[in-house]
C-alpha cells in the first residue's frame, strides 16, 4: 500500500500562537504515526512562489494522512493554525 505525504507551506504571522499549533497538532501526530520528513529549515526557491516554512510529514497511507486531518483531535489544532498562519496543506500519494 503507498504511504500518503502531507505537504504544507506555511507563513506564519504568529510565532507564538504557532507554538500553541505545534501542541495542540501532537497527539494526532502520534496517534496516526506521522513521521516529519522535513520541518521548516533553509529552502531554494527554483520556480514560483513560496513560503517560509516547508513541511512534509509521511503516513503509512493515503487513508491516514487524510483520516489524520480530519480527526477532531487534527481540526483542534487546524482552527488555531489558520488563526496563526497562511498555508496551503495537501496530500499525495508515494509511488
Amino acid at each position: 500500500m503507498p504511504k500518503g505525504y502531507w505537504i504544507a507551506r506555511v507563513d506564519v504571522r504568529d510565532a507564538e500562537r504557532y507554538k500553541d499549533y505545534v501542541a495542540a497538532a501532537k497527539p494526532a501526530f502520534e496517534h496516526y504515526g506521522a513521521k516529519f520528513l522535513a520541518r521548516g529549515g533553509p529552502i531554494t526557491t527554483l520556480e514560483g512562489p513560496s513560503r517560509a516554512r516547508n513541511v512534509v510529514i509521511e503516513f503509512a497511507s493515503m487513508q491516514d494522512a487524510v483520516d489524520c486531518y480530519n480527526s477532531p483531535e487534527y481540526q483542534i489544532a487546524a482552527k488555531i493554525r489558520q488563526e496563526a498562519a497562511d498555508s496551503e496543506m495537501l496530500v499525495v500519494e508515494g509511488v
